[in-house]
């Protein structure tokens, strides 16, 4: 059984996908080739954003983002730590300070109540992350970044095709940004990623800073770096473009399966009022997690834990002075999420045999 099923993806789509390759052989503008600019189109459209630049990866486009809005030392960006490292790696990276709030306990995305009381005359930017899948509060977060008057960043990296009241991720604040890696819901047979915003000037920006700061050869505006995006990948992602909404309604469907299967027996997804939920994974939250997920895999049922541990408790970020039960919230959940099997070509057997597997091992437990 395949945790995410890439290997049926690229047969149904194999005949498209191989020809949008080819082509990309054929003319050989392997870097900036047009399927770039055809894709960034098309993602724009899709999105509902005025500008869409691809980049080199989702750990990219939040540099990128944080670099094209002057961010940089003694600067602070807000956001939480119970998140994939790339968030709070980024806001490092540009020299800027990451600072926590915790989490909502159902959603696992940024609880909006903490997150006035953070904000500092040194915040320059808020990132929430819209994790698993589904869009946190962004009205009520735009609302008070707008209060403080500091961009938001969405990080969309495992969000890519959910929506929240009509807006789709990456739609939704000053800057979206997204990742392609394979296992995400739109991904590329590579690295990847994207940024969006409807600001003329910040998406001059954001193509000066993708391409070592500068938007003509030899001129160099910005401090910036090598953020491009393949063209073979823009072919992959091109191809995958057509099935995309069918995709995004199978893992609704299949997501929302899987909690009616095991609502009973453990703690399942909330889909928050407004939300659509693209469930880039399907997390459970359980105490016997690691029991769980050790009894799965025997029976043949492969298992993720994102994450076990928070940011703030990694050694890398030692030096922003958080201790453990500073983020309770995200600490409990770091102890009891496991996701399993998810995409868009899981079958109701599998899926059954997946729920009933689940029951079986935690009656036990």
């Amino acid at each position: 059984m395949q945790f995410i099923d890439l290997k049926e993806q690229y047969r149904r789509y194999k005949t498209d996908i191989d020809a949008g390759i080819q082509a990309v052989l054929d003319h050989g503008q392997y870097v900036m080739g047009n399927e770039i600019s055809e894709l960034e189109k098309v993602l724009a459209d899709y999105v509902g954003m005025k500008h869409c630049l691809t980049v080199s990866s989702g750990t990219h486009s939040l540099e990128i983002a944080l670099r094209a809005l002057g961010i940089g030392p003694g600067d602070e960006v807000v956001t939480v730590p119970f998140t994939w490292i790339s968030t709070a790696e980024a806001i490092a990276l540009v020299g800027a300070k990451p600072v926590f709030i915790d989490i909502e306990a159902d959603s696992f995305n940024m609880d909006v109540d903490q997150l006035e009381a953070a904000v500092t005359e040194r915040t320059r930017a808020i990132m929430p992350v819209s994790l698993f899948g589904q869009m946190p509060d962004m009205e009520r977060i735009n609302a008070i970044a707008d209060k403080h008057g500091i961009p938001v960043i969405e990080d969309a990296a495992q969000s890519f095709g959910a929506a929240r009241n009509g807006h789709r991720s990456c739609a939704a604040s000053t800057i979206g940004s997204t990742s392609f890696f394979p296992a995400k819901p739109l991904g590329c047979y590579g690295e990847g990623g994207a940024v969006f915003t409807d600001d003329d000037a910040l998406a001059h920006a954001l193509s000066a800073v993708r391409t070592h700061g500068g938007v003509r050869r030899h001129e160099h505006d910005y401090l910036g770096t090598n953020g491009r995006f393949d063209t073979i990948q823009a072919a992959v992602l091109l191809a995958k473009m057509p099935h995309f909404d069918w995709e995004v309604a199978e893992r609704a469907r299949i997501g929302a399966r899987y909690s009616e299967l095991l609502r009973d027996v453990c703690l399942v997804p909330v889909v928050k009022p407004g939300n659509t939920h693209v469930y880039a994974q399907y997390t459970i939250r359980v105490p016997q997690r690691d029991r769980l997920g050790s009894a799965l895999r025997g029976k043949g049922i492969p298992t993720a834990v994102y994450y076990p541990q928070c940011l703030h408790e990694q050694p890398v970020f030692g030096w922003l002075g958080y201790k453990i039960g500073d983020f309770p919230v995200s600490e409990k959940a770091s102890g009891e999420v496991i996701s399993l099997p998810m995409h868009p070509f899981l079958s109701e057997q599998d899926q059954d045999m997946i729920a009933d597997s689940v029951k079986e091992i935690l009656a036990a437990c």
